[in-house]
């Protein structure tokens, strides 16, 4: 069976090299005895899927895109790109959707996350935020994301709901949210129960990512906005979840909760498309991926 081939972005200034956010892994690969192969992540995003994938040859891979995140339909116009050239992604477009984004992959996590409801499109209007908050159970506070991310850096304008009954603010903050993601608002608006996690001394929440390659967690650390965090986390309950998913390369991110014991799934994602924390050593990754 072949060896997989990374897919990576490259540099926009220097399109023979890797993007400098990459080089490290790519100098990685080398080192494990793979392959990597530049993709114009800017012609994709454009539209371009044809023009993204020249540097590729033909009849190439399999490969596993390595790199910035991509809208499922520029997903989707990857992946026909590179089959026109005999290549293939181990990770399919109905695949990258289940796991990049939350109506994919909340219902076989429902229970281990925190209870959400979506509103599909752009910014809803008070009868969907009404109907999404009652499937909450209409009180208490929440947090507003769409279906990849969320603002947690603009943590009261654009994030938090202190009481989802109350209507008009929870309209001001999802007004924002969508807003300040402009463009980049993926999939609609998502409402999500606030639940409290166990934090560091500098009040952030503690999390872990664990990287995934075929139901099994090859790769264990903090996540990145906090890669100096120590985590050791309880994988005993999220193991079957993420077997059941049935994706073949994800992310899961988890937190301890702080009214007793247990971890919580924060986030799934894609791990084509998930950071790694800085001075991570991302070999047992980046070998299970060539090895899969």
């Amino acid at each position: 069976m072949p060896v997989p081939v990374i897919l990576l972005p490259s540099d926009p200034l220097t399109p023979r090299r890797p993007d400098p956010h990459f080089v490290w892994e790519a100098r990685l690969v080398r080192e494990l005895g793979g392959e990597y192969v530049l993709l114009d992540h800017d012609a994709l995003l454009a539209g371009d899927a044809v023009a993204a994938v020249r540097q590729v040859p033909e009849a190439y891979g399999p490969f596993w895109y390595r790199g910035w995140m991509v809208p499922v339909p520029a997903y989707a116009g990857l992946a026909a790109a590179l089959t026109a050239r005999g290549c293939t992604l181990l990770t399919s477009p109905a695949a990258y959707a289940d796991a990049h984004e939350l109506p994919g992959w909340y219902p076989v996590f429902e229970g281990a996350t925190p209870p959400s409801a979506w509103i599909p499109g752009g910014e809803p209007d008070l009868a969907a935020l009404l109907e999404a908050a009652r499937r909450l159970g209409g009180r208490g506070p929440a947090v507003v994301k769409d279906y990849v991310k969320s603002r947690k850096h603009e943590w009261d304008e654009a994030c938090y709901v202190p009481e989802l009954a109350d209507l008009p603010a929870l309209s001001r903050v999802v007004s924002r949210f969508v807003a300040l993601q402009g463009e980049f608002l993926a999939g609609g608006v998502v409402l999500r129960r606030y639940e409290e996690f166990t934090k560091d001394a500098d009040g952030r929440t503690v999390e872990a990512r664990i990287w995934w390659v075929d139901g099994e967690p090859v790769l264990v650390g903090p996540h990145p906005d906090h890669p100096q965090a120590t985590v050791d986390p309880d994988l005993s309950e999220v193991r079957p979840l993420v077997r059941a998913l049935g994706c073949r390369f994800i992310t899961t991110d988890l937190a301890r909760r702080a009214d007793g014991p247990g971890w919580r799934v924060i986030e799934v994602g894609d791990g084509q498309v998930s950071g790694l924390p800085h001075g991570i050593d991302a070999a047992p990754l980046l070998s299970s991926l060539l090895a899969a």
